[in-house]
């Protein structure tokens, strides 16, 4: 089956269910524990100030698809910004990096859940084999083409928001509505300080899925206003949608038994007033959250990657796979996904993701300041004003690791010098004039 670009394939509803397709599926059910043991009791503000500071970032991103909409996203923008250059060519790969870091969250967190369903311990060694298991359903459904991929969107992101709003509605409604977090009897002192802005650095990555609209920039009908406004859609949805349920949660758990259960938060969140019922409920709404998300950031992640080696900034070997290229790039990023999802847990891939997509996102709002702001014709204040909140949440997030896990600022930053040689080395011995 043919998988190449085809301009105008995707609606502007298909758009916005996949972006909010991402974000929910990674940012609810594998970050909401995450963020409560760094942020402590101001978990859910943790997630709003997240928010603001996705929003500063959508900016450039916005500017960018309303003036250079592709099937490239984020590797033609950073084109556009610095010029065929090793600076491009790592920015896209950390990209890539981090959006196929996201699937692996992901993947795992649906194994997570799934085993909520059974009598199993959340280290058993089902969740790698379930995780890889939805990354290679994920791979056979995006070899479908493009409508079976926008209908499936469009269809699991109506089922998942209203499951997860009658979640959130129903676990509210249980707490009396109180908004307010129940501390429990161990929790005094858990509202740590540069601790918050660690977990707002979690947090963003529950919003980062907004990137993948611009991915698929080429395929969207109207692209030139559509992209922006999925963007903008995509964001405002997932910012309601958290709040209720990181309420909804706080009003149900005690912060310790929220750090206890993490890794299925949301899931323990319903049995105080639901029973097993509630478990079961949340379990498939979180099933169908998380194979939707890795669905739709699969069909990103493998046109971003076939539009770098298009550019030349990336080699390609065909390894005697029959097909185009599209399919190509789409059996490399299941293997990665599937190989990190295998071999790492939630802490330390939502850690390194973090960082990948902060170092990214200063160097995208940088660039266009110095390079692209009249062109695009971008506001210098908001995109500096983006640059310092970047600047300030990793910082934050570098030290509060730097002291509990050292070893995943090495991954972090072997990984950056790995992939700064790489693209160079490539770049000197396949130049183009």
């Amino acid at each position: 089956m043919d998988n190449a670009y085809k301009p105008g394939s995707l609606s502007l509803m298909g758009a916005i269910a996949m972006g909010t397709g991402v974000m929910i599926g990674a940012g609810i059910f594998a970050l909401t524990g995450q963020v409560a043991e760094l942020a402590g009791a101001l978990f859910p503000l943790a997630f709003l100030v997240a928010a603001i500071i996705s929003g500063f970032s959508a900016y450039s991103y916005v500017k960018l698809s309303n003036a250079y909409p592709s099937a490239g996203g984020i590797a033609m923008y950073l084109r556009k910004i610095y010029g065929h250059s090793t600076m491009t060519g790592v920015c896209a790969l950390l990209m890539v990096f981090s959006m196929v870091i996201n699937q692996s969250l992901v993947s795992r967190t649906f194994g997570t859940y799934a085993l909520q369903l059974f009598d199993a311990g959340e280290n058993s060694s089902w969740v790698p084999i379930l995780a890889v298991g939805l990354v290679i359903v994920a791979f056979l459904v995006n070899i479908s083409g493009n409508k079976v991929i926008s209908s499936l969107s469009q269809l699991t992101a109506a089922l998942k928001i209203g499951g997860i709003i009658a979640f959130a509605s129903a676990t509210l409604w249980a707490a009396g509505f109180s908004f307010e977090p129940s501390m429990g009897t161990n929790s005094e002192g858990a509202i740590p300080g540069s601790g918050f802005l660690a977990g707002v650095a979690i947090a963003i990555l529950s919003y980062k899925g907004f990137t993948t609209i611009t991915n698929s920039g080429g395929e969207v009908k109207n692209p030139h206003k559509n992209v922006g406004r999925a963007i903008i859609a995509s964001l405002l949805i997932c910012v309601v949608v958290y709040l209720l349920v990181v309420f909804a949660v706080a009003s149900n758990l005690s912060l310790d038994q929220i750090i206890q259960s993490k890794n299925f938060a949301l899931a323990e969140a319903a049995r105080p007033a639901f029973g097993q019922y509630g478990v079961w409920f949340t379990v498939l709404i979180a099933i169908i959250a998380t194979a939707s998300g890795i669905i739709a950031s699969i069909f990103a992640v493998s046109r971003m990657l076939a539009m770098l080696t298009d550019m030349n900034l990336i080699p390609h070997r065909h390894f005697g796979m029959p097909g185009n290229i599209q399919k190509h790039t789409l059996v490399y990023t299941v293997v990665l996904a599937a190989t990190l999802a295998a071999f790492f847990d939630l802490s330390r891939i939502a850690s390194l993701g973090a960082i990948f997509y902060l170092v990214i996102d200063i160097s995208i709002h940088w660039g266009i300041f110095r390079n692209l702001r009249q062109d695009v014709n971008a506001s210098g204040a908001i995109l500096l004003t983006a640059i310092a909140l970047d600047i300030f949440v990793l910082g934050a997030f570098l030290a509060i690791k730097g002291s509990s896990d050292p070893t995943i600022l090495l991954i972090a930053g072997l990984g950056l010098l790995l992939t700064f040689l790489g693209e160079h080395l490539f770049l000197r011995k396949h130049s183009v004039t």
